[in-house]
């Protein structure tokens, strides 16, 4: 694995129930890159997502994150290796129970052995990197849609993970709220220095975000390299990808 390389993927496949999901699916993701993963519903991105988090096996010599792979570490390797991932879910997975500031810290309170005033400070730290510091104490039936998704950005990144996985973080939003969200996690890639891998359908991010472009078709890549080259592609899906669905 080079040492540019945060993940690299080396002929992956993938079925369920007699159903070939993934077919020999390769590609890299480098250090300070996002990566969007693309293609039509049930073409496989998310069976990709969930790989990379190791909540479906690989084989062995497949699927590599940070150099390990995945298919062989142990449960102490694979916990360690999580702290090194956020993961910010499309419909935010807060607990309903808790503020914002505490959905936050929780994990925090889980991982570190930090004092609580210092779990505190943090937690308020990246909820102001999200503009939502002045919404800590509220929670989150309180707050629209797009605060919801900071929120949820900012309990992803609390353990300041240099990996992050955003599974259609745009969804349900405004266009406004969209090229919000969409500014700040390029604020965390500048600031942070953080590699992000993201699931989306919306046109409009892919433009403004995306330094790669991996294509999926029926389970297999059809497209990786930059999001300039993926314009120019004379690919056919590519092109009805990006021209057709943008003029809706």
């Amino acid at each position: 694995m080079k040492a540019d390389n945060i993940i690299e993927v080396k002929n992956l496949s993938a079925a369920f129930e007699y159903r070939q999901v993934l077919r020999d699916v390769s590609f890299t993701v480098e250090r300070g890159q996002i990566a969007v993963i693309l293609g039509a519903s049930g073409s496989g991105k998310t069976t990709i997502l969930k790989h990379l988090l190791n909540l479906y096996s690989s084989q062995e010599n497949t699927t590599f994150v940070f150099g390990n792979d995945l298919a062989m570490l142990s449960e102490k390797q694979q916990n360690e290796l999580y702290l090194k991932m956020g993961v910010f879910y499309q419909n935010g997975a807060l607990m309903s129970s808790l503020t914002v500031l505490e959905n936050v810290m929780l994990p925090l309170e889980q991982h570190t052995c930090f004092p609580n005033n210092i779990i505190t400070e943090m937690a308020l730290m990246k909820l102001g990197l999200v503009n939502l510091r002045d919404a800590a104490y509220l929670y989150p039936s309180q707050l629209s849609g797009g605060m919801l998704k900071r929120a949820a950005l900012a309990r992803a990144i609390i353990m300041d993970p240099p990996l992050l996985f955003c599974d259609e973080p745009g969804a349900g939003l405004d266009p406004i709220s969209l090229a919000a969200l969409d500014q700040l996690i390029l604020n965390l890639k500048k600031q942070l220095g953080m590699t992000i891998v993201l699931i989306t359908h919306e046109i409009s991010s892919i433009i403004r975000i995306a330094d790669k472009i991996i294509f999926l078709q029926y389970g297999k890549i059809i497209f990786e390299g930059s999001k300039q080259d993926a314009l120019k592609s004379e690919i056919k899906e590519i092109q009805e990808y990006f021209g057709i669905l943008s003029a809706r």
